[in-house]
């Protein structure tokens, strides 16, 4: 589940990391150094855009690094949509960031009443030992148990865990519907979550390049070229001329819609039916 995943980040680092080192070695030759130029007519202004340039490509390597801090967590815990259990989880894990939200604000609230925390119900004799020690050791002339960043934070998360559940759950409901294409067939592999493309023979070399270049990985283990199976897949099957439809029509057109009516009740419109119309009257029917 996880190999190609780690496979796609550390090819997406090497590649970077590779690019970061070069931008900086071009960076470190536009300016000598002025141990070598000298003082006199020392280019000041190119020296300085050279440093901002320096800082920004540092800034890039710092990303860059964090790339190795996702490769390592792959798999060691985080919440995957491969998971059957994802939303399940993810609800678990919502759940428990909005009950600290609320415990953080009911502490700040105590705080400002009472002026300490001893005797707060909502903490425990080592968490107020804890906060005390915190709020002692702060740089803030006004420290408080919980900082306002640290709530800002945490609501943050809050939205970003409720997105991610309601992109699973739509994903959940649609349905994807398979093609054939010159020389091959697409599946929606709904059980692995996956988007595979099956060729009849091994495509040449422009074609795989296209493939990685849109997401998709080699998985000889299935015998097919696949990447999750989301709307993103179906936008990049879009772009792929080697997997067109023998339709005619986009990958995209193929997917079943859901229905007007569905699609209001997701957007909390109310849903009226259209009243059954009465047979005219005979004194109506003559008019």
């Amino acid at each position: 589940m996880y190999h190609e995943k780690i496979d796609h980040l550390l090819d997406t680092y090497a590649r970077k990391l590779a690019e970061n080192m070069n931008q900086g070695f071009a960076i470190d030759a536009r300016v000598p150094s002025v141990m070598i130029a000298g003082p006199a007519n020392f280019p000041v202004e190119k020296k300085e855009k050279q440093n901002r340039a320096r800082d920004s490509n540092m800034e890039e390597w710092r990303y860059i690094q964090g790339l190795l801090d996702k490769i390592r967590s792959t798999g060691m815990g985080g919440i995957s949509a491969d998971d059957p259990a994802a939303i399940e989880k993810l609800q678990k894990k919502l759940d428990g960031l909005e009950r600290s939200q609320l415990i953080m604000k009911e502490v700040n609230a105590y705080y400002r009443k009472h002026g300490k925390l001893d005797g707060c119900a909502l903490l425990s004799p080592d968490q107020i030992e804890k906060l005390k020690a915190s709020m002692a050791s702060s740089w803030r002339s006004d420290p408080r148990p919980f900082e306002s960043y640290q709530l800002t934070n945490n609501n943050a998360e809050i939205r970003r865990i409720k997105a991610r559940i309601e992109q699973l759950s739509k994903q959940a409901q649609q349905e994807f519907s398979g093609w054939e294409f010159d020389g091959g067939r697409v599946e929606m592999n709904r059980e692995d979550n996956r988007l595979q493309v099956f060729f009849d023979g091994k495509p040449d070399a422009d074609t795989r390049a296209e493939l990685k270049s849109n997401g998709f990985r080699w998985a000889p283990s299935v015998g097919a070229w696949q990447r999750q199976l989301t709307d993103n897949a179906i936008r990049a099957a879009d772009r792929l001329e080697c997997i067109k439809p023998l339709s005619g029509e986009k990958p995209s057109q193929l997917q079943k819609k859901p229905s007007i009516l569905q699609t209001m009740r997701e957007q909390g419109e109310k849903v009226q039916t259209e009243p059954e119309k009465k047979a005219p009257s005979g004194r109506d029917a003559e008019r």
